[in-house]
């Protein structure tokens, strides 16, 4: 079973780490288009463009599955890619609200959703909370914390008082959905400020949903990791060395 993951930088090797840990393909061919990152403040358009040029490169492979890690991929281009695929395709948006439905015990549960600005603007995770009975519902875009994670800022003095500044006004909710690969680098801190929310993040919801919407229930033993990336690949090799 071989699994295509595609990011627009190096923040999808978050969901491979579930992936890799969870033991559920043989290979895992990881693409980040690191030379025209990020995605988050780019338009429809454009996001559906680099997204299908990303299926032309896995097309060269000969993968089961194509995992877009990019939350604004799978707000903006899901359908597309669907429709071009000769391969399964998995956004992350749908397995983020099925992990959060399988964890809450009410409707009336609070929810903060963080995203980059193309995820929250398209209000994909909204529109699918809300369809499922969800109302109490806040969205913010905290555009800093990229920026902050890539530069290996995971815990510290800047990486707090930016969370004070995006957070100091919001009520503590009941579940936060990490709606940005690069987040769960972070989740620790973000935790530290609401002790008592839940986290959904990415990579754990992706595998929770293969196994149930997908039945992969089969186990391997070893799994080949192959890192390309648009732009410094030996970047991308050093910073899953880091995360990984």
């Amino acid at each position: 079973m071989r699994a295509g993951v595609f990011d627009s930088g190096v923040g999808g090797l978050t969901v491979v780490k579930s992936l890799l840990e969870h033991k559920l393909f043989s290979e895992i061919i990881y693409f980040g288009d690191t030379a025209r990152v990020p995605y988050g403040v780019k338009d429809k358009n454009t996001i559906i463009r680099y997204s299908l040029e990303a299926l032309e490169f896995f097309k060269n492979f000969d993968v089961d599955i194509m995992i877009t890690a990019c939350n604004s991929v799978s707000a903006y281009a899901i359908d597309e890619l669907r429709n071009n695929a000769p391969f399964q395709i998995s956004g992350v948006i749908e397995p983020g609200v099925m992990a959060l439905k399988n964890r809450a015990t009410s409707k009336d549960a609070t929810i903060l959703i963080l995203g980059t600005r193309a995820t929250i603007e398209s209000k994909k995770y909204e529109r699918l909370l809300k369809k499922d009975g969800f109302l109490n519902i806040e969205s913010l875009s905290p555009s800093l914390f990229v920026p902050i994670v890539e530069e290996g800022l995971f815990e510290g003095t800047i990486l707090e008082t930016t969370i004070q500044h995006y957070f100091h006004d919001v009520k503590e909710p009941d579940f936060i959905i990490l709606g940005c690969t690069h987040f769960p680098l972070i989740a620790t801190a973000i935790s530290r400020y609401f002790p008592n929310s839940t986290l959904i993040h990415s990579g754990d919801a992706i595998v929770e949903f293969l196994e149930e919407k997908h039945q992969m229930k089969e186990r391997f033993t070893e799994t080949e990791l192959k890192l390309f990336a648009t732009e410094n690949p030996d970047g991308l090799k050093k910073i899953a060395k880091l995360w990984l």
